[in-house]
């Protein structure tokens, strides 16, 4: 286990999500990292975020080993503002458990958030850079812009029923989740910074509060990868993180990912890895009406403008036959 964590710590900081703005002509998807990004869907975009994950826990002071599946999907709408979407987060996961003494299951939803997300400032709002026609560099060159980073804040709650095994709190089958939600963009767009910020399980006896720190970088117009770190820390339970994985656009509303994840303690040691698909529908998205219903009529003007060459053409024809 130990020489799989090295590899995989040398792997994640030499691999390195996808990141976009508001309503862009791809996807923006979260996935495969664990932070919410700053910005918004759009404005009646709807978007599905699924994957499915296996894991493996050893612990070694209680003396047990755990092996499982899981799956996880996130739905984001856009609404009202193009600044705003609607968030719901749910988690299922299934762990058999095995002890010198005995084997058991445990399997429910693991989470259950839903909230909103809005976008409180953003530094490119009417802005645009003007290219140097004349130069790759300066182009490309560091601006000091790009330390200003876009802001959003998340508020919602967590869900829990008293029969889950996952609940660990005797007041928290309703808890508030607040985030407060940071991005930077680095070398025009090609590298990107999020932070996310989090208190949850506000009000049980176990709160929590974490960080997650992605850096995501674009390799061309198909690929990207991701590094990540994320820690927690609560009286029930405390860690640190590191992830890394690609991601593949197959098309303008469809993403691929692969993603693995790992410690650095054994209470418990853990290891996952998992794969998914993002989704998106934005045939309601008014600007892209616009954009659509402008090539239609471009295209029928087009063919408008042929025909008159063709009828042109064939009168031109006809006359110098009787000529």
């Amino acid at each position: 286990m130990l020489k799989i964590k090295n590899l995989l710590f040398a792997f994640l900081f030499l691999v390195p999500q996808f990141f976009f703005a508001q309503y862009t002509d791809v996807i923006n998807s979260n996935r495969p990292g664990e932070t919410m990004s700053a910005y918004a869907v759009g404005k009646s975009v709807i978007q599905g975020e699924i994957g499915v994950y296996g894991i493996k826990e050893k612990h070694d002071l209680l003396d047990y080993d755990a092996t499982g599946f899981g799956t996880d999907l996130t739905v984001r709408y856009g609404a009202f503002l193009e600044q705003l979407e609607f968030i719901l987060d749910v988690q299922y996961q299934m762990e058999n458990f095995d002890t010198p003494y005995t084997s058991y299951k445990k399997n429910n939803f693991r989470q259950t958030v839903l909230g909103a997300k809005y976008l409180i400032y953003d530094p490119y709002k009417n802005y645009k850079k003007e290219a140097n026609i004349y130069s790759y560099k300066a182009n490309h060159s560091f601006q000091w812009r790009e330390l200003i980073p876009a802001v959003s804040i998340f508020a919602g709650a967590n869900f829990v029923g008293a029969d889950n095994p996952y609940y660990f709190s005797p007041n928290g089958d309703i808890s508030p989740k607040v985030a407060l939600v940071t991005q930077n963009l680095f070398g025009g767009g090609r590298w990107v910074f999020v932070t996310n910020i989090i208190a949850d399980y506000i009000g049980t006896d176990y709160p929590s509060y974490g960080y997650v720190l992605t850096l995501t970088h674009g390799f061309n117009d198909k690929w990207s990868g991701f590094v990540e770190n994320q820690g927690y820390k609560s009286d029930f339970y405390s860690d640190a993180i590191v992830r890394g994985g690609a991601a593949y656009l197959l098309s303008s509303n469809m993403q691929v990912d692969a993603s693995i994840s790992t410690n650095f303690k054994n209470t418990p040691s853990i290891l996952y890895g998992g794969v998914g698909f993002s989704w998106r529908y934005d045939g309601w998205y008014k600007e892209k009406q616009i954009a659509n219903k402008n090539k239609e009529k471009a295209k029928k003007n087009s063919d408008n403008k042929e025909e008159k060459v063709d009828y042109q053409e064939k009168e031109r024809k006809r006359k110098a036959k009787y000529e």
